[in-house]
Formats: structure tokens, sequence, C-alpha cells
């Protein structure tokens, strides 16, 4: 049987389905013509990330379709109900990239309390000429030890971020409206841990109470964060997107921005992928990512040998 990972698989990925006896296909098919190569080429399985959408029209043209695939957390490309509504296996990967993504959250809060985003663009322009004026305008950085640290979504990759904190000193406040309460444990290299109870809280008083904030939610119908919430936020307040472009109000964000109510931003999706808003790139108050969340050698180790295991069972 064939594979094909339009949108790549790791290697260990591929030695795990070659294995299993299936053919792995890697060439990248363009969107418009994955039906077609998928029937010329008699492919059982379509393994996708964020570029690849697989709708209904793909659906209902490919009739020897078993499996679609998402290496990754959100199905939001991928006709899930309709799919499984014509026999259709549709699997993912949740728990593979918590760890990855919860790092680049604090890659971005890093970078913004202490304005490495900006400061990497101004040191190679003005570093031997205006060294002094650049010391002066980076010297009023924020500890994130001992701050507020509002986590709004405690899934997987929630409590994931949620223990990064715990093992820098934040206190972690987090609001879900499917999960009241969860037991956060924190593990140390040495064996031992700590658990902590993290116990669901309203959305308005988290942005009330959060020095920063950081967004794990699937694809929303509308804003989860936009003027009417930047307004109820402390002053000074960071937030942190690596879910779902289109869940922050971007046009609310750079006001928020421009007027000092929002110290920084750290993205890593945007409400137009991928040809995000030139107001937000040029920002020098965001600190930038291409939507590299889950890019990890690790979590692609991962997501590829946990597709390939899930496959391996259903086809195998």
């Amino acid at each position: 049987m064939k594979v094909l990972a339009n949108d790549g698989i790791s290697k260990s990925g591929i030695l795990a389905l070659e294995k299993g006896g299936f053919e792995v296909i890697t060439t990248k098919v363009a969107q418009e013509q994955v039906a077609n190569f998928v029937n010329e080429n008699n492919v059982s399985v379509v393994l996708v990330r964020s570029a690849t959408k697989v709708r209904k029209d793909i659906i209902d043209a490919c009739p020897g379709l078993k499996i679609i695939g998402r290496g990754g957390v959100g199905m939001d490309n991928i006709d899930v109900d309709y799919a499984k509504s014509k026999g259709i296996h549709v699997i993912n990967t949740p728990a593979s990239s918590s760890e990855s993504v919860a790092e680049l959250v604090f890659a971005h809060l890093f970078s913004g309390v202490r304005f490495l985003h900006d400061s990497n663009r101004n040191m190679p322009l003005e570093g031997d000429t205006n060294f002094e004026g650049l010391k002066k305008a980076y010297a009023n950085g924020v500890e994130l030890r001992g701050k507020t640290l509002g986590v709004v979504g405690i899934g997987r990759i929630g409590q994931a971020t949620a223990k990064m904190a715990l093992g820098l000193g934040m206190k972690v406040i987090a609001a879900d409206m499917f999960i009241p309460q969860v037991d956060i444990k924190v593990e140390f290299f040495d064996g031992q841990s700590i658990t902590t109870t993290i116990v669901s809280q309203s959305l308005e008083s988290l942005f009330k109470e959060a020095d920063f904030i950081t967004l794990h939610v699937p694809a929303q119908d509308g804003y989860i964060i936009s003027e009417k919430e930047l307004a109820i936020m402390k002053n000074g307040v960071g937030i942190v997107n690596c879910a779902r472009g289109g869940v922050i109000d971007e046009v609310a964000l750079v006001k928020a921005l421009d007027s000092g109510k929002v110290l920084f931003a750290g993205l890593d999706v945007f409400e137009n992928e991928p040809t995000p808003e030139m107001t937000i790139l040029m920002n020098h108050k965001i600190s930038l990512t291409p939507h590299i969340g889950a890019a990890t050698g690790e979590a692609q180790d991962r997501i590829g040998t946990e597709l390939a295991s899930q496959i391996i069972s259903i086809l195998g």
C-alpha cells in the first residue's frame, strides 16, 4: 500500500512505515493535483501537516482513500466528520509536539521581556555606532519569575507550557471551558517530581490577572482576544499565540501595542497565512516566527513514528 506524505515526514516515520510494508511517497503535490495523484498512484493513505487541505472535494474524488493523517494536533484543514462518514479513518498526533510548542512559547516570552527580537534587528545596524543608545533603549527588562502566566486552553500543549512556567517560578492560571481542573506534574532530571493542581477560571478573570497570556486553542469562529478583551488586561501585558491564526484581532493588537497597553506580542501564527499583514511583520514590538511550533527534529520524529504505528495498526 502507498502512503503520500504530502507535507513531509521524518526519516524515522518513513523507516517505520517501510518496515510495516508500506511504500512512502514524499513528492510534494500541488493542492489542486492531490486528488489526481492519489487516484493515479493508488494511494491509500494521505498524510498532511498544516499546508495541504483535505476537503470534501478530495474525499469524494478519491474512493480508494482509507486513512487521512495529520502530523500534529489541529485538524481544521481536514473535513474530519465528512471523511469519517465515508468510512475513512482520520488520525492525528496530539501529544507529539507539545514540548516543542511550549518551548517556542517561552522563546517568545524571553524574547519579549528582554527585547531580543528588536535588539537582534538593531544591533547589526547600530551596534557599532549607537551602543550606549541601544543599551539604554533595552534597559527596562522584566523577569518572568514571580509573574502570573495565563494559559488559555489547558490541554496537552497548555499543560506542557504550564510545566515550564512552574519550573521558572511563575504562578500559572488557566481558563478552559472543557477542563475544569488539571494536575500538572513537573518532572526533574533525577526522577523527582512535584504535582500541583490548576483550577480553571473565567476568561475575563484570567485576562484581568495575568501578566502574560499564552493561547492554546483550536481555530475559532470569532476572536478570543479583541479590543474588548485587551481593554481589561493589565497595562504592559505580554501576549503569545503559537496556536492558530485568527484567534487574536490583529488590528486591535497593533493598536494596543502602539498605545503601550501591550508590552509585546509573540506570534507564530497569523490571520492571513502564508501572507501575514505588513503591519504585523514590521512592528518592532512583535516577536515573529513562521508557524514553526512543532518544527523540531525531536517532535517530527515522534510525529512520524506515531503516525506510522497508527497506520500499521489500522491497515497492517
